[in-house]
């Protein structure tokens, strides 16, 4: 489901609403069918993105975006197909290339102006990543993609698409951590694969629903720095057997 922007400017207020423009060392905003969308360049020197005034992510902490990848990576003993739902500044992307079993990424965002903007640099890392031949970018929705995909399609699938079940930036993306998406993402998924979830809050509810749809679920808790506070971000893992054999490995 692609969807179509509306209007660009250079400035947004914090609530989502258009505002006084950034300077264009500032940060540049967009509207779509889903909000607002500002890439804001902040005093500090990093850069902020937020969806409908609320904060999304930074590139001051990046280590569980990594992480989304690298944990995954690591349960797979041969992870050549990846798909990564959520574009963001790019950070997950970046870990799973450095994974040389990697033969393929397919990275599925829903917002066409954030694909644009890390094409042509306002995201200033973003050309130089996207060279990388292993991409494909669909402007799509991830959960039509999932349903849509052939049946083990994918080696790992790694979902971060809103800020978790408790704290929705868009109301749709609630039915992302429900049993029949995730039910897609299992049969997209490969045997001996996982499919990986980022949460910015605790979900019992959703590792409960992961341990129903896979063969096995696990919550990862991270400790992050977010701006001065110390926050706990988290990861669900959900894995599917192999052969009848776990691929999990390592603890929480």
């Amino acid at each position: 489901m692609t969807e179509s922007v509306i209007a660009e400017t250079t400035g947004a207020r914090s609530d989502g609403e258009l505002a006084r423009p950034f300077a264009p060392s500032e940060g540049v905003s967009a509207r779509s069918a889903h909000g607002g969308l500002v890439l804001k360049h902040r005093a500090d020197g990093h850069l902020e993105l937020r969806a409908n005034g609320i904060f999304v992510m930074d590139t001051r902490e990046t280590s569980t975006e990594k992480a989304l990848a690298t944990r995954a990576l690591e349960l797979h003993p041969e992870p050549r197909n990846v798909l990564i739902g959520g574009l963001g500044l790019g950070f997950t992307l970046e870990a799973a290339l450095t994974d040389p079993r990697v033969e393929a990424v397919t990275v599925v965002e829903i917002e066409p102006r954030l694909v644009e903007w890390m094409r042509t640099g306002r995201i200033p890392h973003g050309p130089e990543l996207l060279e990388d031949e292993r991409i494909h970018i669909e402007v799509a929705d991830v959960a039509v993609v999932l349903r849509e995909s052939p049946a083990e399609a994918y080696d790992v699938v790694l979902l971060d698409v809103d800020n978790g079940p408790g704290y929705l930036v868009h109301d749709a993306n609630g039915a992302l951590y429900e049993a029949p998406a995730l039910a897609d993402a299992r049969r997209a998924t490969a045997p001996g694969g996982t499919v990986v979830v980022w949460s910015a809050a605790e979900a019992p509810a959703l590792l409960e629903v992961m341990a129903q749809v896979f063969d096995g679920a696990e919550a990862l808790s991270y400790p992050v720095d977010l701006q001065g506070h110390s926050e706990t971000y988290w990861l669900y893992v959900g894995w599917l057997s192999s052969g009848g054999v776990s691929p999990r490995n390592g603890t929480n």
